[in-house]
């Protein structure tokens, strides 16, 4: 059970940085202007992105397979 909900957190996560993204122009993302700063503009945003959007994305997906994958017995 915790890697569903684990699972579906992260998915939630990463697409909450999405929609802050698109449509609040990265207003709430509080580390995106610094890693801009520190990484150059274009470096800091790829490096965001797969961190806080990318990342949390997947490994969710991950983890809601295989809580169905060990519950449900598919795939």
């Amino acid at each position: 059970m915790g890697n569903l909900i684990f699972g579906i957190v992260f998915i939630l996560l990463g697409l909450i940085t999405i929609y802050l993204r698109v449509f609040k122009n990265s207003k709430g993302l509080g580390k995106l202007e610094t890693m801009k700063e520190t990484y150059g503009e274009k470096l800091g945003l790829v490096i965001h992105v797969i961190s806080y959007t990318v990342v949390p994305i997947v490994t969710g997906i991950v983890m809601v397979v295989r809580y169905l994958q060990c519950h449900l017995l598919i795939f």
